[in-house]
C-alpha cells in the first residue's frame, strides 16, 4: 500500500510545468529560430495549440477509465493489444531520444560555465544520465516538493530574461534572412520540429492513482500548465532574440539562452541561466527515468517487452528497465546532434498524440470534436515533418526510420515468442 500522499494541483500543475520546460526552450529556441525566423514565437503557440487538444484528450481517457498508464493503457481497454504493442516501443524510442536531448543540453550548459573543451559536453551528458539512474535506483527518483521549487526557481530565471529583452524590444533582431523553410511555412514546420518541448505533460497520466481528485486535478492541472508554457516560450523567444539577434542566437543553439542571459545581466546572467539550465534538464532526465522506467515495467508484464525489464531491486524500483533505457540515452546523447534528436524525439510523439487524440474522439462523449481536431492536426504535422527531412535530410530520416523499423521488429519478435511460450 502507498503511504505517500497524495499530489495536490500545485505539486500536479509543477509537474507537467516542470516536463514540458524542463528541457523544452533551453534545447530547441536555436533550431526554431533557423527554421522559421522572425515567426518562431507562431511556431510554439501553433504548437501549443495540439499539445492543449491532445492534454484534453489525455485528460478525458484517464477520466473515462480512471486508470493512468498513458496511450497503452488506453489502447489495451479499447481491444487493441498489438497497436498497444507497437505504440509502447515508438513511445520508449521517444523518451530515449528527450533523454538524450536534455543530457545533450545539460552537457552544453554546464560547459558554457567552465569552457573545458569540446569533449566536456559528450562526457557530462553522458554522466548526469549515469548519476541520475542511480539516484532512480535507490528509490529517489520523485520528490513532488523538490520539483515545485525548481520549476519556480527556473520560471523566474526565464521570465526575469524575457521581461528585460520585452522591455528593449526590436522587431529587427528577430530577423534572420537564411531561415530555412522561412516565413509561415516556416512557422508551420518548426511546429512539428520541436514538438518534443511539449511532450512533458503526458507524464502525470502514468501518476493517475498518485494524484488527489484525479479527474478535476487532472484537467485543470494539465490544460493550465500547457497554457502557461505557450506564454513562457513565446515572451523568451521575443525577449532572447531581441536582445541578441536570431543569427547570434542560431551560432550558439545549444546555449543560446545562456548567450542572451549575458547579453542582459552579463556574468552575473549567464551564470544565472547556466544554472537553471543545468538544473532544470537535469530535473526533466530524472523525471523522464522515472516516469519511462515504470512504463516498460507495466508494457513488460502485459507481454510487449522481455520480462528482465519487470525485475525489481530491493526498493521496488525496475532496475533493468532504468539500466536499458539509461544506457540507449547515453549512446545518443553522445553521438547525436541536437537537431537531429529533437526531430526525431517530435515525429514519435506527433505519432503518439495524433492516436491518443483519435482514440479519444472515437470512445468517450464530450467534446470529441476537440479530439478530431488534434488528431487530424498532429497527423498532418507528422508528415510535414516527414517530408522535411526527406528534402533536407535524408540521412537523417533514414537513421529515424531505421530506428522505429528496429524498434517494431523486436515487438514482432516479442510477441511472436510470448504466443509461442
Amino acid at each position: 500500500m502507498n503511504d505517500q500522499p497524495k499530489m495536490g494541483l500545485n505539486a500536479t500543475w509543477s509537474m507537467a510545468v516542470g516536463g514540458m520546460v524542463g528541457g523544452g526552450i533551453f534545447s530547441v529556441l536555436g533550431v526554431i529560430l533557423q527554421m522559421a525566423g522572425e515567426w518562431a514565437w507562431l511556431s510554439f503557440v501553433l504548437a501549443g495549440v495540439v499539445a492543449l487538444l491532445t492534454g484534453h484528450s489525455y485528460v478525458s481517457l484517464s477520466a473515462a477509465y480512471h486508470e493512468g498508464g498513458g496511450a497503452f493503457t488506453f489502447l489495451r481497454k479499447i481491444g487493441r493489444p498489438h497497436l498497444a504493442g507497437d505504440l509502447s516501443w515508438i513511445l520508449l524510442l521517444g523518451y530515449v531520444l528527450t533523454i538524450s536531448v536534455y543530457g545533450f543540453t545539460f552537457g552544453h550548459y554546464l560547459n558554457s560555465l567552465f569552457g573545458w573543451g569540446a569533449w566536456f559536453p559528450r562526457v557530462s551528458a553522458a554522466a548526469i544520465i549515469v548519476l541520475l539512474m542511480g539516484v532512480n535506483l535507490v528509490g529517489v527518483g520523485e520528490a513532488s516538493w523538490l520539483e515545485i521549487l525548481t520549476v519556480w526557481g527556473k520560471l523566474f530565471v526565464l521570465l526575469g530574461l524575457a521581461v528585460f529583452g520585452l522591455i528593449q524590444f526590436s522587431p529587427e533582431n528577430l530577423k534572420y534572412a537564411q531561415a530555412d523553410p522561412g516565413g509561415l511555412t516556416g512557422a508551420i514546420v518548426g511546429a512539428a520540429s520541436i514538438f518534443m518541448a511539449y511532450e512533458g505533460f503526458q507524464l502525470l497520466t502514468y501518476d493517475y492513482a498518485d494524484i488527489r481528485d484525479p479527474e478535476r486535478t487532472l484537467r485543470i492541472g494539465v490544460i493550465s500548465a500547457i497554457l502557461c508554457v505557450i506564454a513562457i516560450y513565446v515572451t523568451v523567444t521575443l525577449g532572447a532574440a531581441s536582445l541578441v539577434g536570431a543569427d547570434k542566437i542560431i551560432q550558439k543553439k545549444e546555449i543560446s539562452l545562456a548567450y542572451a542571459g549575458e547579453a542582459a545581466f552579463g556574468l552575473t546572467g549567464k551564470i544565472l541561466v547556466s544554472i537553471a539550465a543545468a538544473f532544470s534538464t537535469a530535473s526533466a532526465i530524472n523525471a523522464t527515468l522515472f516516469a519511462t522506467a515504470r512504463l516498460s515495467k507495466h508494457v513488460s508484464e502485459d507481454g510487449e517487452l522481455p520480462k528482465i525489464f519487470t525485475h525489481e531491486n530491493s526498493s521496488g524500483i525496475p532496475d533493468r528497465s532504468l539500466f536499458f533505457l539509461g544506457a540507449a540515452s547515453v549512446l545518443l546523447s553522445v553521438t547525436g546532434g541536437l537537431s537531429d534528436l529533437v526531430e526525431a524525439a517530435s515525429l514519435a510523439f506527433l505519432f503518439t498524440f495524433a492516436t491518443v487524440n483519435f482514440v479519444a474522439a472515437l470512445h468517450t462523449d464530450k467534446w470529441t470534436w476537440l479530439s478530431w481536431l488534434g488528431g487530424a492536426i498532429s497527423s498532418v504535422a507528422g508528415l510535414m515533418l516527414i517530408w522535411r527531412l526527406f528534402e533536407t535530410q535524408p540521412v537523417s530520416l533514414a537513421l529515424i526510420l531505421l530506428m522505429v523499423g528496429l524498434v517494431l521488429i523486436g515487438r514482432r519478435y516479442m510477441s511472436k515468442r510470448t504466443q509461442d511460450g
